[in-house]
């Protein structure tokens, strides 16, 4: 006789063998026992589960004859009348088994239809169990439905799928669904010791607690994982030979990493995944045991006690538990879950695993400031005296304006004195004249140096590092700040309020100022401010380039308005919007004088075509020159003096307008948003 796999050898003939769905055991059982059963059943839930085999049993319940023949519907069938054991077989008549994943088209779908139109051959139901059924298509869902609600008093449908969500709502509908839950390991475990007891197979209990992880809820791929194993071992399970089968890692690794990421030894994760390289280990079942290690010393943190004291993985994850605050943990365990899709984009697995280890030393430790790196003894200088002690920053004297002020979001740990540490020293940072203490809540995140505050100049000192948010901030300040009397003292106790700070617009220049006189008792810079001069004080970048005015000429508005009638296009159209016409001889062969400042419109190319424009508008004989200048009246310049002309008058109107008045009046923060102005 041929071998019979374990998951077809241990497949449960009866509700009684069934382990790990009790719910749905309890249900059909009462219901077989009070005669209240269902057309229609759906069985739903991962592959493995039992699915296939609480149909059958079903089945079996249904058309049981008991031992003596004469039996009738039970919870509990005999297994060895002719209905019990032909179905077992699979060759029982009136049980039919359809598997939607190779059979979906409507055609089958009719055919059993038609089928259904007969009554049982041999037993009492006959049952259709149609197995993957969401891969059906729409049109057999629809020749099934009205079969599926109202069949005959002798047909009982069965429906088992692993994707309820992609079955038609109409069916569903008509079903009485059951879901099988995936089994937890604990489960698996007693099932697999209980199947190698009875096969005579020798095993070792790591061995078996690592089949049921493998598992993954799954008994029909626990005994498929069993029976390979055994064949790996030679007919008998080691935790060495599962292991390396399964491609496991071992919990000891995963535990070096997460010991080394509690300690902030970057130099250990380091040998740590160089280790687990030299051995060919898998990455992503490295995060995946450490995924595992880090729920259990989660639960240890939060819930001492609740862990299973009986595993011996449960000691090392108690100890670990306290070695890393539940924060880091909680982290920790989040790095490593989303670690395992990243692996895949990384150019080398081993690489990818030390970017995601290394990502939790990035982050700030308990002390407040991240952790760095220790460098390996080797590449050490003579004055290191730790491999994770990093050098304190020399203290710089204190510079008021390149200084920036600390941010309330961030601890600021006392300065560490030069030694051996297991953390990395926090940065020195240059003393600065602290304002009254002010509570966190109250605290802008963004504040003003100190000198700023008291309505100092700005030193010139320059600072020893560049600040962006302090070279900013020192750009709000009023041109006309060194010349302001010094602020009341009440003033310089505390920065200004969060509610007080100028809006987001107001880093930008403003152009106006309101009419009416400034509400504030203390000079302020206006809100609304009429375009002025520059100060002499800032100085023009060297570069920047003059903006020719226009000049009104006779010539000038003869050419625009030739312009305009002829029809340009691209470089050509540049050319004439550029050009200022400043001479116009009007012979019998007219000559038109051009001055371009730009050489590259200057081009003879685009000349010749303008010139061949011109002609059919102004005269066929006509001839241009162009010279080099700058252009005084061009149609650019008018184009453009009318659009200044059309925004001020805009804004003049904004400004004027009764209703922005009384709101720049009422709410002094109020202003007109420079650009935010445009003509219709």
């Amino acid at each position: 006789m041929s071998y019979v796999v374990l998951a077809r050898k241990y497949r449960p003939r009866s509700f009684d063998q069934m382990v790990g769905q009790a719910h749905v055991v309890q249900a059909l059982t009462n219901a077989l026992q009070q005669q209240r059963l269902h057309h229609a059943y759906l069985f739903t839930g991962t592959r493995g589960v039992g699915k296939t085999t609480v149909s059958r049993i079903l089945a079996k319940s249904l058309n049981c004859t008991g031992p003596d023949g004469t039996g009738g519907i039970t919870s509990h069938p005999c297994g060895v009348c002719t209905a019990c054991t032909e179905i077992d077989a699979d060759r029982y008549i009136d049980y039919v088994e359809l598997d939607a994943a190779s059979n979906r088209s409507i055609d089958e779908i009719r055919d059993l239809i038609e089928r259904a139109a007969y009554k049982p051959s041999v037993g009492r139901f006959k049952v259709f169990m149609i197995d993957e059924a969401h891969q059906l298509t729409r049109d057999a869902f629809n020749a099934l439905l009205k079969t599926l609600e109202e069949p005959p008093e002798y047909l009982k449908f069965v429906l088992a799928t692993t994707d309820p969500d992609k079955m038609l709502p109409t069916v569903l509908s008509r079903c009485l669904q059951f879901n099988l839950r995936p089994m937890a390991p604990e489960t698996v475990h007693e099932h697999l010791l209980n199947v190698l007891q009875n096969e005579g197979v020798s095993f070792d209990a790591p061995s078996l607690r690592l089949l049921s992880r493998a598992a993954r809820g799954s008994m029909r791929d626990a005994l498929s994982l069993t029976d390979q194993a055994i064949a790996y071992g030679g007919g008998a399970l080691a935790e060495e030979t599962v292991r390396a089968m399964l491609g496991s890692v071992d919990r000891g690794h995963a535990a070096t990493l997460v010991r080394a990421l509690a300690l902030r030894d970057g130099a250990a994760v380091l040998s740590g995944v160089q280790a687990l390289r030299e051995r060919g280990l898998s990455a992503a079942a490295t995060l995946e045991e450490m995924a595992t290690l880090l729920q259990q010393m989660a639960v240890a943190q939060m819930v001492p006690g609740a862990l299973d004291e009986t595993d011996p993985d449960i000691a090392g994850a108690v100890e670990l538990a306290g070695l890393m605050p539940p924060d880091e943990t909680q982290l920790l365990y989040s790095i490593a879950l989303h670690g395992r899709a990243e692996l895949s984009l990384a150019p080398d697995e081993y690489a990818g695993l030390t970017m995601v280890l290394l990502r939790l030393l990035a982050f700030p430790s308990a002390g407040g400031v991240p952790q760095t790196l220790s460098r390996p003894e080797g590449t050490r200088g003579a004055s290191a005296t730790s491999t994770t002690t990093a050098a304190p920053v020399a203290a710089r004297p204190p510079t008021p304006v390149s200084v920036a002020a600390p941010r309330p979001d961030i601890a600021q740990p006392p300065a560490a004195a030069p030694g051996p540490s297991s953390m990395a020293a926090a940065p020195v940072r240059a003393p600065v004249a602290a304002p009254a203490p002010v509570s966190a809540a109250a605290r802008p995140e963004r504040m003003l140096p100190p000198a700023a505050v008291r309505g100092e100049a700005p030193a010139t000192t320059p600072p020893v590092r560049p600040q962006p948010r302090a070279a900013v901030e020192a750009r709000l300040q009023p041109p006309a700040a060194a010349a302001r009397p010094a602020a009341a003292p009440d003033m310089q106790k505390e920065p200004p309020a969060w509610h007080d700070e100028a809006p987001p617009w107001e880093d930008e220049p403003s152009s106006w100022q309101p009419d009416a006189a400034p509400m504030a008792e203390e000079p302020a810079e206006p809100m609304l401010r009429e375009p002025v001069p520059a100060p002499a004080s800032r100085a023009q970048p060297a570069a920047a380039e003059e903006v020719a005015e226009l000049a009104p000429t006779a010539l000038g508005e003869r050419w625009y308005a030739v312009v305009q009638q002829v029809r340009l296009v691209a470089l050509v159209r540049e050319l004439a919007m550029q050009a200022e016409l400043v001479a116009a001889d009007e012979a019998d062969a007219p000559l038109w004088r051009l001055r371009v400042e730009r050489e590259s419109l200057r081009n003879p190319a685009l000349c010749e075509k303008l010139q061949a424009a011109l002609r059919e508008v102004v005269h066929p004989a006509l001839r241009l020159e162009v010279e080099a200048g700058k252009a005084q009246d061009s149609p650019a310049l008018r184009e453009n003096a009318e659009r200044d002309r059309r925004q001020r008058q805009a804004e003049r109107i904004i400004r004027d307008d009764p209703l922005v008045q009384q709101m720049l009046q009422r709410y002094p923060t109020a202003r007109i948003v420079p650009g935010s102005i445009k003509p219709n």
